[in-house]
């Protein structure tokens, strides 16, 4: 008998494309096990090692920076003091505990004006001279006695003169009119020094001397221009204007490096010299040379003679320098220097401003080894100290090198 498949309805009948859709719905448990099969074959999570040294690299390199850029320093501020002088002081040329110096600037101004004619003239220069004797007696010198500048100038007193005696440091002194051997403007010379040649050879030689603080005036020869007076006069006048001004700054570019010079310490003088034609026709050159001569003094030098002169300042020796604002002022004993003078005696008077100067070697030896703490109270017997800024880096770092040479001092302005 044979086989009779049965009649399907159409409702059994899938078509193709509900059966993709129902298909997925018939298979949970192979995607099941397909997702456990993914999950079982991920890798484990590893320890963030990388991260780890990354964190730590920084970590020493921030220590390493720290170390290298570690210091020991202090910024120091000096001490000023300021104390009253009035006291008397003798300096010597170049040497001793109170050296001095000697410098000259000199400057010509001239001006054309107008001529009025010319004239012929034969005259002799002359000036003022102070003779100085450092013998214990006093000397006695002739009328006549010449007078010989470096450069053989001769110049003679007209009647006798007695100086009294005196020391090397302190000599005794008169003034005398001196006048030329000739006639000329040669012998219209600015201030100097003579020597007396008739005592070349003897002991008198270095110990009887003279010096000039103003210029030989009226020496002349031959024919020369004139000038209205009263014109020449207004002219001179506004010329001497001109060259003070111009001296005061030319003595300060002849003060050496580390020298100062003190009110009163410069002289200035001013001579006429003689007039000539000028290069236009009718015009007469009306010259005025000026000379300023002053004594100059090592600052740290005069500074410790007036802190040891200044009783009550407790001063023990150490190293200063006058401060710009000091207001002394100097008063010769006798009359400036020049450069053949061998001592020089002045008195002070006014405001010394004094700077303790600060050895960085010091300070850094004083506080080497030294915590922060121990190294501040070491400084506070240091009289050259004011203020001081300790700054140890690292941060907690709070002892000084034992080296002193590892340790920086930084001198502050006052």
């Amino acid at each position: 008998m044979g086989y009779t498949a049965p009649m399907r309805k159409l409702d059994d009948i899938i078509p193709p494309s509900r059966r993709r859709e129902i298909e997925p719905m018939s298979q949970p448990a192979a995607d099941s096990r397909d997702s456990l099969q993914s999950q079982s074959h991920r890798p484990p999570h590893k320890f963030p090692y990388t991260t780890l040294l990354a964190v730590v690299a920084v970590i020493a390199l921030s220590l390493a920076a720290l170390f290298y850029f570690s210091s020991a320093k202090i910024e120091v501020t000096p001490n000023t003091v300021s104390a009253e002088v009035q006291s008397s002081f003798t300096a010597t040329a170049d040497s001793g505990a109170l050296p001095f110096q000697v410098v000259t600037a000199q400057k010509i101004a001239s001006q054309s004006v107008k001529g009025s004619g010319t004239k012929t003239v034969t005259a002799i220069a002359s000036g003022t001279i102070t003779i100085y004797n450092a013998q214990a007696q006093s000397q006695r010198l002739i009328t006549n006695t010449r007078f010989a500048t470096s450069a053989g100038l001769v110049f003679r007193i007209h009647s006798s003169v007695v100086i009294p005696g005196g020391t090397q440091a302190k000599p005794g002194s008169i003034t005398a009119k001196v006048y030329a051997d000739k006639a000329g403007s040669a012998y219209n010379v600015g201030p100097t020094s003579f020597t007396i040649p008739g005592f070349a050879g003897t002991l008198q030689e270095k110990l009887v001397y003279a010096r000039s603080t103003s210029a030989m005036t009226g020496g002349a020869s031959g024919t020369i221009p004139v000038v209205d007076p009263a014109l020449e006069m207004q002219t001179r006048n506004a010329l001497i204007s001109a060259l003070a001004p111009d001296l005061a700054t030319s003595i300060q570019s002849q003060i050496p490096d580390g020298y100062v010079m003190l009110e009163g310490s410069a002289t200035t003088t001013y001579q006429e010299l003689t007039s000539a034609a000028s290069a236009t026709t009718g015009q007469v050159d009306v010259k005025e040379q000026g000379t300023i001569t002053a004594v100059v003094f090592p600052n740290a030098a005069l500074a410790k003679a007036v802190a040891a002169s200044v009783t009550g300042l407790g001063y023990q020796g150490e190293p200063l320098t006058l401060t710009p604002a000091s207001k002394l002022k100097l008063f010769p004993e006798t009359v400036l220097p020049d450069s053949a003078a061998n001592s020089f005696t002045f008195r002070l008077s006014g405001t010394a401003s004094l700077m303790y100067t600060v050895d960085p070697t010091r300070i850094a030896a004083a506080v080497s080894g030294k915590t922060r703490s121990a190294a501040e109270v070491a400084l506070t017997n240091y009289p050259e100290v004011k203020r001081a800024v300790i700054i140890l880096r690292p941060f907690w770092r709070q002892t000084f090198p034992q080296d002193p040479a590892s340790i920086s001092v930084v001198v502050a302005n006052p």
